[in-house]
């Protein structure tokens, strides 16, 4: 069971990894496809940036609607909770398609898709604070592609971080790989 707390040392750790090792790059390396199929790092954070998108006003909405209540500290996981969780765990080697909408493969993107990820992280960062004034685990987030279904607020915002992982840890293989073929060539 996860805290807000962990929640929020997260997505300060993946802030810096973007920041370290994605925002000082040139397009060239942002943009390296190691297949035709495969996402860049650029498109990896466009992928989160769209969910972003989503997910941080659902987020906004929900909390400030359930805020006032007895804070708990750690999350509580419904059936679906914990399944969604499970789909998008970084160390999952099992590939997911995503919706087409949230699919940026061949999208035209520069370093602005940096600078959003990294507005999108303080949003979340903000988010996780006001999260500590509401009830987390009142389902109340409609998820994104089947809005019938609903995650809890606490959920929810661990989807988001887990989600972010994910994807992080895919563009830092992008990375690598791009790095290992300019060592070959």
């Amino acid at each position: 069971m996860k805290t807000l707390d962990q929640l929020t040392e997260t997505v300060k750790k993946q802030h810096d990894t973007v920041m370290a090792a994605f925002a000082p790059q040139d397009l060239a390396v942002l943009n390296y496809k190691p297949a035709p199929e495969s996402w860049s790092i650029l498109e990896c954070l466009e992928h989160l940036n769209r969910y972003s998108r989503y997910y941080n006003p659902a987020l906004a909405k929900a909390i400030a609607k359930n805020s006032g209540g007895n804070y708990l500290p750690t999350i509580s996981y419904s059936w679906f909770g914990k399944k969604s969780l499970e789909m998008v765990q970084p160390m999952s080697s099992k590939k997911h398609k995503t919706v087409k909408h949230m699919n940026p493969n061949n999208s035209q993107l520069g370093h602005g898709t940096v600078e959003e990820f990294r507005q999108h992280q303080e949003k979340l960062l903000n988010l996780l604070q006001s999260a500590k004034a509401a009830n987390i685990n009142k389902k109340a987030i409609p998820v994104e592609f089947f809005k019938l279904l609903k995650l809890r607020i606490g959920e929810t915002l661990e989807f988001v971080v887990t989600h972010q992982e994910r994807h992080l840890q895919q563009a830092l293989r992008v990375k690598a790989h791009q790095a290992k073929q300019v060592i070959l060539t």
